[in-house]
């Protein structure tokens, strides 16, 4: 392992930007974590629906060198986890439910294993605590974005045509493509990525990868896949049963990897059908 030169400021966590939606002020709070490139906008539907169908206040959030939260150069699950731990403490949550996709269920098994204490239950969106394979897509993504060039004094429209334009040979994927591109923001005259690609290039191994846990989480758990994604296979069930011992797994049927995206209707039931009894 590489020694670590990280100053100890950097390790401590970062103040997330978030969006509240008040929900039952009777039932728990429930925290949505997005998935890699994304932000707490790819939840604003989920929140809405999740509340009319009578659960507490749910929070989304923007994950650290994501959408508004700060950047910092660490982006391992375990200063992620911080960074959730943090901003829980500052609402004064004591307990909630942990909603998280790709990424962000990976942050949220790290946090229910290290603060069980905190975490209601928790659901894992298309995710499983192993490691995920295909890194070098993600790098081919990363390297795409970062040759992107926009001249200035473009309009947003333009903008982001161009940009798409430059990002198609190496993400082939329209869908792919539109999602990376609510990364593009223009600051001062200038188009750039609000992404932090630097810090996310450098960890691209730590993301894929999942943190080594021996105790398991007590609390009730959903792995909740699509069934037209790799990402919950059968060989990773040994590790979810022994990190998640009350843990159900869950495909909907026709969905990809953005699960939520893909069978919306679907996904909400799920979820709310997993929520405590009122």
């Amino acid at each position: 392992p590489r020694p670590s030169v990280t100053p100890p400021l950097s390790r401590s966590a970062v103040p997330l930007a978030h969006t509240e939606v008040s929900g039952r002020g009777d039932r728990p709070p429930l925290v949505l974590l997005h998935g890699l490139f994304g932000n707490r906008g790819n939840f604003q539907t989920v929140a809405k629906a999740l509340v009319r169908g009578g659960s507490g206040k749910v929070l989304s959030l923007d994950a650290r060198n994501h959408g508004s939260s700060p950047h910092s150069p660490l982006m391992s699950y375990e200063a992620m986890s911080l960074d959730v731990q943090h901003l829980l403490t500052q609402l004064g949550i004591t307990k909630c439910i942990l909603l998280g996709h790709s990424m962000g269920g990976k942050t949220a098994m790290t946090l229910a294993l290290q603060r069980p204490d905190l975490v209601e239950r928790l659901i894992s969106v298309d995710i499983s605590p192993v490691t995920t394979a295909p890194v070098s897509e993600f790098s081919a993504y990363i390297s795409a974005m970062k040759a992107v060039k926009i001249p200035e004094g473009l309009s947003r429209s333009a903008a982001r045509q161009l940009a798409d334009d430059q990002l198609q040979p190496v993400v082939q994927l329209p869908q792919l493509r539109q999602f990376l591109l609510t990364n593009l923001v223009e600051v001062e005259g200038r188009y750039v990525w609000r992404v932090n690609l630097e810090a996310i290039s450098h960890h691209l191994a730590d993301i894929m990868n999942f943190p080594a846990f021996h105790k398991p989480y007590p609390g009730p758990a959903l792995f909740l896949g699509g069934s037209n994604s790799p990402y919950i296979s059968s060989k990773d069930y040994p590790e979810i049963q022994r990190l998640f011992p009350r843990a159900d797994v869950k495909y909907i049927e026709g969905a990809g990897h953005i699960v939520h995206q893909d069978k919306f209707e679907e996904f909400i039931t799920a979820v709310l059908n997993f929520l405590p009894p009122p």
